[in-house]
């Protein structure tokens, strides 16, 4: 895969930077959203997760397709100007899955330390009812 930048340019009012591109894929299908991020986070040395790109029209005929993409200063910047489906389908400003499976990990395992506080609790509760039932007789 191949990517070709055909024009660039500065938008300083939504901070950002929009760039029209050509990807040449000999033999492979057209690619996915990710590898051009990916590529284009390289092209313009930032954060792959500043990037959103608006679309990848393959030509017919022949393994090329074009795009344009939209690169910000910040997520902030971003989820200002884009509508919410545009944000899901890029993944912007999205934890990654990887990150909220350990986020999820982490309140599980301050769950299950405070259920085992309170189970010793009442297990030391039940020892005193039944202490009270023997000593009654």
């Amino acid at each position: 895969m191949e990517l070709e930048i055909l024009e660039k340019r500065e938008n300083p009012l939504l901070n950002r930077i929009e760039v029209r591109f050509r990807i040449k894929h000999e033999g492979e299908k057209t690619p996915e959203r990710e590898l051009v991020r990916n590529d284009l986070a390289e092209e313009f040395k930032v954060n792959k997760d500043l990037i959103i790109i608006d679309y990848i029209r393959p030509h017919f005929g022949i393994a090329m397709s074009s795009g344009y993409a939209k690169i910000y200063k910040s997520v902030e910047d971003g989820k200002k100007v884009e509508p919410d489906y545009v944000l899901k389908r890029n993944n912007f400003g999205v934890k990654k899955k990887e990150e909220k499976k350990e986020e999820e990990k982490k309140e599980k395992e301050a769950e299950v330390e405070g259920t085992a506080e309170s189970e010793e609790g009442e297990a030391k509760s039940e020892d005193v009812k039944e202490g009270e039932e023997g000593g009654g007789s």
